[in-house]
């Protein structure tokens, strides 16, 4: 009668604690969605001594170009899709900082990704200035490392009709939608044109692939950069945003780990509790997740994300010192922080190194297929033993002993 009625106490106590452990994530889900409400889509703030255009002042303005950007101003206030978030500035009504979140189903996932903007003097006859927050990172055939935007809407790349800035009709709004559309997109391997004509062929789906792979680890090297050097204004919505999408951020990391397919739903979290789409990844992607799942963890876990189930079945990251190296700003191989370098430089550091995957796996297949190839004309051992002593007897007969 005791045993049953201790084990009774047992069980209602377990669930009590069960419960708890339950309603504290329930309180500090409900906590950080409180707190990314209330971060305004659209504001007007003071401190513009980091942006890309600021030492970049425009001159003789007309009233024909306030009365752009206040319409600009009020499109955006108004009709910003949910996962894009703008900062105008009271004394520079030439500048406009915008994040777009990664959209879900791509390898931009959970990702934020920051852009400046300017208004030049004769705008709207010309569009305005575009520079992305690279980090010294290329993760897209249309965002370069030094900044550059490649888009019709912005006059940097080709287009017709509609697809090039109309002074009468194109809006900010309109360059914000494109690039989250056009440009984060779910294959960005074809946003090259040299790799528009092989979408559906074998070929093809490989290199989309690997570039994707490429593309999410450095998303994920983008992340830290973001989370090391924050651009102001927007602190607090980092914070807060990856402490947020930490855990599927974790959760997707792991599913790839497991051959999911980049960009598809995963189980485990949130909204990626629908399944997987296999696919098959490199050892050396592999590798490299291992790696950044490590350090995103320990991000992730200084920020206050609830990241409990990854900590509790770790994912054991294989030692690489020269990576680990590299990653001066995140720690050593023993875990110990080190003096962080500029932000830039330290992701700049590893760029080659991730985006070289592509070219890495193509001079992968060719060494296979030329092994391949010269493999069918090598002569046995057998046939190469009798052809050597046939001349060693051959060369006694002809040549003299002593030589």
């Amino acid at each position: 009668m005791d045993r049953k009625t201790d084990t009774k106490h047992s069980l209602s106590t377990g669930a009590s604690s069960s419960s708890s452990s339950d309603k504290q994530k329930r309180d500090r889900s409900d906590s950080m969605d409180t707190k990314h409400r209330a971060f305004k889509q659209f504001d007007t703030v003071g401190n513009y001594s980091d942006h890309h255009f600021a030492i970049q002042k425009v001159s003789q303005t007309s009233n024909k170009w306030m009365k752009k950007i206040q319409q600009d101003w009020k499109i955006l206030e108004q009709n910003l899709p949910e996962a894009i978030f703008v900062r105008v500035y009271e004394e520079r009504m030439d500048l406009l900082r915008a994040v777009i979140i990664g959209p879900f189903g791509t390898p931009y996932h959970d990702g934020l990704f920051f852009f400046d903007f300017q208004f030049p003097s004769n705008y709207p006859q010309v569009p305005p200035k575009a520079h992305y927050h690279s980090g010294g990172l290329r993760l897209n055939p249309n965002l370069y490392n030094n900044g550059y935007v490649c888009l019709s809407l912005l006059n940097t790349w080709y287009g017709k009709g509609c697809e090039k800035w109309n002074p009468q009709n194109s809006t900010m709004l309109q360059v914000l939608v494109s690039i989250q559309g056009l440009v984060l997109n779910a294959k960005p391997y074809y946003n090259e044109p040299s790799n528009s004509w092989i979408a559906n062929t074998r070929w093809g789906r490989r290199g989309s692939l690997v570039y994707n792979e490429t593309t999410f680890l450095l998303s994920c090297r983008t992340m830290m950069c973001i989370l090391q050097k924050p651009p102001k204004n927007f602190e607090k919505f980092i914070t807060n945003h990856f402490r947020e999408h930490g855990g599927a951020i974790l959760a997707a990391c792991r599913a790839y780990l497991s051959d999911a397919e980049i960009g598809s739903s995963v189980e485990g979290r949130g909204q990626y509790a629908v399944g997987t789409a296999k696919g098959t990844h490199s050892e050396d992607f592999k590798a490299r997740l291992r790696e950044l799942f490590e350090l995103l963890l320990k991000k992730f876990t200084a920020i206050g994300a609830d990241c409990e189930e990854f900590l509790a079945q770790n994912v054991q990251a294989p030692a690489c010192k020269e990576d680990l190296a590299q990653e001066g700003r995140s720690g050593d191989a023993s875990g110990a922080p080190r003096k962080a370098a500029s932000s830039k430089k330290s992701c700049s550091l590893k760029a080659t190194a991730e985006t070289a995957t592509v070219s890495s796996t193509a001079t992968a297949a060719q060494k296979a297929i030329s092994k391949d190839a010269s493999a069918a004309h090598k002569p046995s051992s057998s046939l190469l033993k009798t052809i050597s002593q046939y001349l060693l007897k051959l060369g006694k007969k002809v040549l003299p002993v002593e030589k």
